[in-house]
């Protein structure tokens, strides 16, 4: 398995709601993809960011979920919420 953990900067004023909502609408558009295993969205308890953890069943996955139209699509209409740019982290599952 193949994890994507996305650090998100943080939310202009008054978008967390809607960013949540955006969140949601793109699982929902990525979900179609073969090869997306599930997506979460992390809410910090104490100050901080987002963060989101996405596992696919390998890198490939990844590369075509990640270049393909619908992700261009998700990642332009979320640009309007952020102050700044998210930043990507990845890891090989070796023990579950």
């Amino acid at each position: 398995m193949f994890v994507v953990i996305c650090s998100f900067p943080p939310m202009k004023a008054g978008k967390d709601a809607e960013f949540e909502e955006w969140f949601a609408w793109s699982n929902e558009e990525l979900s179609k993809f073969k090869g997306l295993i599930r997506r979460k969205l992390l809410r910090p308890l104490e100050g901080g960011n987002y963060t989101a953890i996405s596992e696919f069943e390998n890198q490939d996955a990844f590369k075509k979920i990640h270049s393909s139209p619908a992700h261009d699509k998700a990642s332009e209409r979320v640009k309007q919420l952020l102050d700044g740019n998210p930043s990507l982290h990845f890891y090989e599952v070796v023990v579950e």
